[in-house]
């Protein structure tokens, strides 16, 4: 059996394919691509098809999974489900329980463009984040949907609170794309003010810098003004 000392340095995407087959059932590549969409996905990321079957064979050379032909309720073609092996299941077991942890990697589109905002004008900057703001309650009302859904199966219960973790940070996001909106304003208000205040000091510099030079040259001072 698999222990920490024998689990190869198989890719992330391995680990989650075979943990996907750890729930006990068979299931084909369309059926694993089905669930990754609908739970990896959405606080992961989800494989491709191509990425899924390169993974299915690289798990079974391992002997971590085996699979079979099964006649299609409808359709002339069979089709291959995959199960995994008491092997893969240790494994995978070991492998969650051992494998360090990598830090979460922030890569936020929305901030790139916010922090080059001094490039873009004022209502490009509103639309980026308010794209950003719908593209997250989008997220956070699928996450919701999809943790219903899986409360229905006992065998997803953790699956389950990975899909409210994502509903929340969802949630969180779309909460921070509306602060930001609001900070948006509040610069672009500050910002006038200081124009309009700017250019108040430059009139009154104008009328009475000369007297202040001419006072600070009689006192010996430096001027206030250079």
């Amino acid at each position: 059996m698999a222990d920490e000392e024998t689990v190869p340095a198989l890719p992330a995407t391995s680990w989650a394919v075979l943990g996907l087959l750890s729930f006990g059932r068979e299931l084909s590549g369309y059926d694993l691509k089905k669930w990754s969409d609908r739970s990896l996905g959405l606080f992961y990321w989800s494989p491709s098809f191509s990425q899924i079957y390169s993974e299915l064979k690289r798990l079974e050379r391992a002997g971590y999974a085996d699979s079979r032909l099964v006649a299609p309720e409808a359709g002339p073609r069979d089709k291959r489900v995959y199960r995994i092996t008491d092997e893969g299941l240790s494994a995978v077991k070991a492998w969650a329980r051992t494998a360090p942890l990598d830090p979460p990697v922030l890569k936020h589109g929305p901030m790139l463009r916010l922090w080059l905002g001094h490039l873009l004008e004022p209502e490009r900057m509103r639309e980026v984040l308010a794209a950003h703001r719908d593209h997250a309650e989008t997220m956070r009302l699928r996450a919701e949907a999809d943790a219903a859904d899986a409360a229905a199966d006992e065998a997803w219960t953790y699956p389950r609170l990975t899909l409210t973790w994502a509903e929340r940070y969802y949630a969180a996001e779309r909460d921070l794309a509306d602060a930001m909106l609001g900070d948006i304003e509040r610069t672009g208000r500050d910002a006038a003010g200081r124009d309009a205040v700017a250019e108040d000091t430059t009139g009154r510099d104008a009328a009475g810098g000369d007297a202040a030079r001419d006072a600070a040259a009689e006192s010996g001072g430096e001027n206030p003004w250079r």
